[in-house]
């Protein structure tokens, strides 16, 4: 059974309010990047680079972006077992020094994959600042993190889904009970 939390229009409403409130915090274009984890944030990443450029009066192409696999950086690998997790590209075709990095993921909920990701980012160097952008912040945090942008937040122990156009062909995101 499952319940519709948003909608496709809700799914880019969400992400047209957080490149909004990145635009407010970030001023000048030439320091900002997006780097969005794996999967699903990789996605929203995009969009939001388009909808922040688009606001800025930029080219979206003028914006560094890059992509993380945090599957070797987590705390669990041994759990996994013989069943390893499929490891995708790190791409990180910048230099993160004297950037604002938007950090990018579509469910916040322990902070565990924020962890392994930040692990990552500084074996890249030391931007000038990482900010946290998720569509859903889902609560219950294991570490001490927290998104500076939200696309919604819904606390649950239940599963949620995000369902990307790009993957599914439809925007939205679920809760699995």
């Amino acid at each position: 059974m499952t319940q519709v939390i948003l909608d496709s229009k809700a799914v880019n409403k969400a992400i047209n309010e957080i490149a909004k409130e990145i635009v407010k915090k970030n001023k000048d274009i030439s320091e900002l990047a997006f780097i969005g984890i794996h999967t699903k944030g990789v996605f929203i990443a995009q969009r939001l680079l388009e909808e922040t450029a688009k606001l800025l009066k930029a080219n979206p192409e003028h914006i560094p972006f890059g992509t993380i696999d945090i599957t070797l950086y987590r705390d669990d690998l041994d759990d996994f077992g013989s069943d390893m997790p499929v490891i995708k590209d790190t791409i990180i075709p910048f230099d993160i020094s004297q950037k604002n990095i938007i950090l990018v993921d579509d469910v916040l909920y322990t902070g565990r994959t924020v962890r392994a990701a930040l692990d990552i980012l500084t074996d890249f160097g030391r931007p000038k600042c990482i900010q946290l952008a998720v569509l859903v912040d889902k609560g219950f945090r294991e570490l001490p993190i927290e998104a500076n942008y939200v696309g919604v937040k819904y606390e649950s122990k239940e599963n949620i889904k995000v369902e990307c156009v790009e993957i599914e062909k439809e925007d939205k995101v679920i809760l699995l009970k």
